[in-house]
């Protein structure tokens, strides 16, 4: 009987040992993956340094040299409006200019009221959106001239106003948030007891554009301030 407990009692110190060594190594892992993950945040206003402006005006007539005798004369309305508003004759271009025959539409429906219909666009580009913004308070002055301003497709809505300094801004942006980051991940270490150490894994994040005012329906491209934003995630290892 006491024969067979030996290897039995071997069997069990060994088990303990074992579990031991488990034991401790789990805590050494436990231990080198200590590591708290913090969120550097880094934000700048800015203003928008290019304005588009995309005008786009329809004339409908039953002769189509009367047609385009009045779209001549709307965009000679067109281009003198936005030159009392100070625009150069560079930044006003004339793009798509298109004639509709509303009698060759081959899939029927009701008559239109006009046969033909001309359409053009004036896209006004400039890097004075203030200018831009200031025309485009006057519209009324054309509806009083007899141009009507079409409110359909993309470009529908006014100006658009964009913002192309992103690149001067990240250096600046990118330490910022990195040094807001490990600002928070010191004050951890320090509330729980632990050292800093080295960083273990970081991403640096994505830069969006955002409205300034951050209202339901508020568009970015519609305001000319803009905020822009980054947010670095860095992970730091805790050492005791």
């Amino acid at each position: 009987m006491e024969m067979r407990l030996i290897p039995a009692i071997v069997l069990a110190i060994g088990l303990t040992a074992a579990g031991w060594f488990v034991g401790d190594g789990l805590l050494e892992v436990r231990q080198a993956d200590r590591y708290v993950t913090v969120k550097g945040l880094s934000e700048r206003e800015v203003q928008a340094d290019l304005a588009l402006w995309p005008m786009q005006f329809v004339v409908a007539d039953d002769d189509l040299e009367r047609a385009q005798s009045r779209m001549v004369e709307a965009t000679g309305k067109v281009r003198a409006f936005l030159e009392r508003g100070g625009f150069e004759p560079g930044e006003i271009e004339l793009q798509d200019l298109s004639v509709t025959d509303t009698r060759a539409n081959r899939y029927g429906g009701p008559p239109a009221p006009f046969r033909y219909v001309v359409s053009t666009t004036v896209m006004v580009r400039t890097t004075q959106p203030d200018r831009l913004f200031a025309a485009s308070q006057r519209v009324g002055e054309l509806i009083d001239a007899g141009v009507v301003l079409s409110s359909d497709g993309p470009w529908a809505g006014g100006p658009t106003y964009l913002f192309n300094g992103l690149n001067e801004l990240k250096p600046a942006m990118i330490a910022e948030a990195t040094a807001n980051a490990r600002e928070a991940a010191e004050q951890f270490a320090r509330d729980s007891g632990s050292k800093l150490g080295p960083i273990r894994r970081a991403n640096q994040g994505v830069f969006v554009i955002l409205p300034r005012d951050q209202a339901p329906g508020v568009q970015e491209q519609r305001q000319r301030a803009k905020v822009v934003r980054v947010v670095s995630t860095v992970e730091y290892l805790l050492e005791d």
